[in-house]
């Protein structure tokens, strides 16, 4: 294993973490009023009220399926009575049913901004980065997802001999880069891409992911009150009297009229 592919494959996971993980804390302290998804929903609400669900949920469950599939051995399936062809089966239709509700959501959003003319205008440059970094994990864990289980003959390519344990190595800080040596190009790609979204993470407006809206239900009411007399919900209350700025009629034997 060269130098560059050691690098790939030890250094890099641990700096896109550290990014992550030194980023969030940075965002929180310093800008917590930056902390928002910046909801575009008053712009235009009728691509946005099927495309984002679509996409929330499609992606939730592709990470719910990332978690299962990388987190626990193969050794724990094989143990509760799960078959090679029978996880094989499980994950690939569920992986490509919520991969395909992910990118059709994304593929909406993407109109969306592009065609409407105010959300365009409201897109800014960290969004566009943000996106092309989103689509590209996105877009080629599909295609590593239709090339090698869906395509790949009967079950597929076994990552959870590979991928698996080399990303659990990574997180007990004993990395074993050798394991990716024989993997297949378009799940290193995968990798790499899903490693420089989690470098950028913290810096776009995707920091709303990581975020609960745990004090929700105990909020105040906002309270919202019009100055303008006209369109009042309640009578001015007694002793107090709107100011108002009427022109005033100009004298006719002013300066000299």
């Amino acid at each position: 294993m060269n130098p560059f592919e050691l690098f790939l494959w030890t250094g890099f996971p641990y700096l896109a973490l550290g990014l992550l993980i030194v980023g969030l804390i940075w965002r929180y302290r310093y800008d917590k009023f930056g902390w928002t998804s910046r909801s575009s929903q008053i712009y235009e609400s009728t691509l946005l009220r099927w495309a984002s669900p679509l996409f929330h949920f499609g992606i939730l469950f592709v990470g719910v399926g990332h978690v299962m599939g990388l987190l626990i051995p193969k050794s724990w399936t094989t143990a509760s009575g799960v078959s090679e062809h029978g996880y094989h089966l499980m994950a690939t239709i569920g992986g490509m049913t919520a991969g395909v509700a992910a990118v059709v959501g994304l593929l909406g959003l993407l109109y969306r901004r592009i065609v409407n003319k105010s959300v365009r205008f409201a897109t800014t440059k960290n969004d566009i980065f943000m996106y092309v970094l989103l689509c590209l994990p996105i877009g080629l864990g599909f295609w590593a997802t239709l090339q090698n289980q869906v395509l790949g003959g009967a079950n597929g390519y076994d990552y959870r001999e590979t991928i698996s344990p080399w990303l659990r190595s990574i997180l007990t800080f004993q990395p074993q880069p050798e394991l990716l040596a024989g993997v297949p190009s378009s799940f290193k790609m995968h990798i790499i891409a899903g490693l420089l979204l989690f470098a950028i993470w913290p810096f776009t407006r995707l920091v709303h992911v990581v975020s609960a809206p745990v004090m929700y239900p105990t909020r105040p009411y906002v309270v919202y009150r019009s100055r303008t007399e006209g369109i009042r919900g309640a009578k001015t209350p007694r002793g107090w009297k709107p100011v108002t700025t009427r022109p005033q009629p100009r004298d006719s034997h002013s300066y000299g009229a």
